[in-house]
């Protein structure tokens, strides 16, 4: 399908690839719903298929390990720490496939296996009710990639991926607040106060520091962007810029097309989502290094004095594992700090600007000049 010289299936998927689907009518986001969705189907077939794999192992639907584990429990916990990189890399895999035919057989193949891990598998002993939370979970799936929050989303994190080498940068300039929770970590007031605080107020208590953490970054962002998304005038030097995509050679109006409310809040949520996923990133290493920590340094004698005879055991997203409840709940809560003051810093720090958000506002500079030839180029013929 083309106009006027345009491969417009080409300009669609480039659009998409590059977080900005508000450019596009509604009806083009339906189009190869199905085919666009295939990684994050693919993604959720392999959690079926590691659900299948537990259940196989322990003939139950829950996962409960407490004391020490069996050699059986072990593969488990074994499958647990797998299954995330797996699925990541089984997701990128299948948006790498440039064909609508082998998109649709990835498609298919996934949707099998998310049908035989619901019977096989699965929250529950079930199959009524493990299918029907499946195609809860596929139509939320369709439902972002429809709309379009999909392709924003896996911008985001493919823009977390490709900075993922320079997360040791954002950990340095974490390194103050760090060293202050290591003072935090072995104060026995955090550990009682972790031990007997249930999960849900726990949530809500990171929530909260969260939500605090992402009105930093986006004030920040917005305060950034705004003499962009609000000047008519084009950026220079971009013609070169667009070389190899859909748009290189198509004219360019003199002054940039104005933006929808909508496009604008879609630029500013793909900028603010790429940053709180690289923040994020960094705050899961702190989760993870202070875990590790906690279960080199604790002993039983020690987590009773700590907590006064807390549980031994700890509950990770509905599984029971021998981790100490009051060392996951601790090593939470420094990450939602860890989260909070990198967020905080990246609001003010020019060395951050440079490095992360400026390639991104580049980026989407480049996008934005290639959407005002799109708008040039295919609004109708009495308008140009």
């Amino acid at each position: 399908m083309t106009e006027a010289g345009l491969d417009l299936v080409e300009a669609h998927s480039w659009f998409l690839r590059r977080g900005l689907p508000t450019v596009l009518r509604p009806g083009v986001l339906a189009r190869h719903l199905w085919q666009r969705s295939a990684p994050a189907v693919a993604v959720l077939a392999v959690f079926q298929a590691n659900s299948m794999a537990v259940v196989a192992l322990t003939h139950k639907h829950t996962i409960t390990i407490d004391g020490q584990p069996s050699r059986n429990e072990w593969f488990i916990l074994v499958l647990l720490v797998l299954v995330l990189p797996v699925a990541a890399t089984v997701g990128w895999r299948v948006s790498r496939i440039a064909t609508l035919r082998g998109r649709t057989v990835a498609a298919v193949v996934s949707l099998l296996v998310c049908v035989v891990g619901s019977i096989l598998g699965g929250l529950s002993p079930y199959i009524v009710p493990n299918l029907l939370v499946t195609a809860a979970v596929l139509a939320v799936i369709l439902a972002l990639t429809a709309t379009g929050i999909g392709s924003i989303l896996g911008l985001a994190l493919s823009a977390m991926m490709h900075n993922l080498a320079q997360i040791g940068g954002l950990l340095a300039r974490a390194l103050p607040v760090i060293l202050l929770t290591v003072l935090v970590f072995f104060n026995t007031y955090v550990w009682l106060m972790a031990a007997y605080v249930p999960r849900p107020r726990m949530w809500l208590a990171l929530g909260f520091l969260g939500t605090i953490a992402v009105a930093f970054i986006t004030t920040a962002t917005v305060e950034r962007v705004r003499p962009i998304l609000l000047s008519p005038a084009r950026p220079p030097k971009v013609d070169g810029a667009l070389l190899g995509t859909p748009f290189h050679g198509l004219p360019a109006p003199e002054q940039r097309v104005h933006l929808s409310r909508l496009e604008r809040i879609n630029v500013v949520f793909v900028l603010v989502m790429s940053q709180v996923l690289q923040v994020l990133a960094v705050s899961v290493v702190t989760v993870v290094v202070f875990g590790v920590l906690g279960l080199i340094l604790l002993t039983p004698k020690l987590l009773s004095e700590w907590t006064r005879n807390g549980a031994a055991d700890g509950v990770i997203l509905g599984m029971t594992l021998p981790i100490p409840q009051a060392l996951i709940q601790t090593s939470m809560f420094l990450g939602a700090l860890t989260f909070m003051y990198i967020a905080a810093r990246a609001a003010g720090d020019s060395d951050y600007r440079t490095q992360f958000l400026d390639p991104l506002i580049d980026d989407l500079t480049l996008t934005l000049d290639a959407r005002d030839r799109y708008r040039l180029r295919t609004r109708p013929p009495k308008d140009r």
